[in-house]
């Protein structure tokens, strides 16, 4: 399921930085198998629950799991409506503000790939790390929400303005979600709420 997720980031970056129409079509079919495993690994995780096996002494990891699940199949949800932006905005010229969405892009993927690191290796240094990472994030969204509201200069139309301030919300969000998978393996690790 990580690696579907990381990769409908990158073929979201491909879709609106790129330009790629097929990125963008691939999206729908990543996000189907992604939601496909997320129904099955949160029905497994219930099943845990209602069932834990022997010598299961600890809860927490599944609860903590059912909501990490949420928020990698968020990230991919989010990506794949990057993807619907991507198509909408073929028609028209490559807006100015493109070359710095593409650098919020990078730090998304950054942020999901760390966070996938610390699923994998069960390490909650890097998954707080991603905190820092979000901060930036944070930064580009503001930044660019006011370039693209408050532009003087660049000419474009509403729907161009308004696609743009959507995607770098999803990208704010995935981040968000990122840094929610980050705390929660710090939490399963650790077993302290940071």
């Amino acid at each position: 399921m990580g690696a579907l997720v990381e990769y409908s980031c990158l073929l979201a970056r491909h879709a609106l930085c790129d330009r790629n129409l097929e990125a963008a079509q691939q999206l729908k079919a990543h996000d189907k198998q992604v939601d496909q495993f997320y129904r099955q690994i949160e029905v497994d995780c219930v099943e845990l629950l209602n069932h834990p096996p022997q010598g299961l002494q600890d809860l927490r990891h599944v609860s903590a799991f059912m909501q990490l699940i949420r928020d990698l199949e968020r990230i991919g949800d989010y990506a794949k409506d990057i993807g619907e932006v991507a198509i909408r905005l073929f028609p028209y010229p490559v807006h100015p503000t493109l070359d710095d969405i593409r650098v919020m892009i990078d730090r998304c993927r950054s942020m999901v790939a760390l966070s996938l690191e610390a699923v994998s290796d069960l390490n909650a240094d890097v998954g707080l790390e991603i905190k820092i990472k979000d901060d930036a994030v944070d930064d580009d969204y503001e930044r660019l929400y006011d370039t693209l509201v408050h532009a003087e200069g660049i000419l474009t139309n509403v729907e161009v303005t308004v696609s743009l301030v959507l995607v770098i919300r999803y990208l704010e969000r995935m981040a968000d979600h990122a840094t929610n998978v980050g705390r929660r393996i710090a939490y399963v690790v650790t077993g302290e709420r940071r």
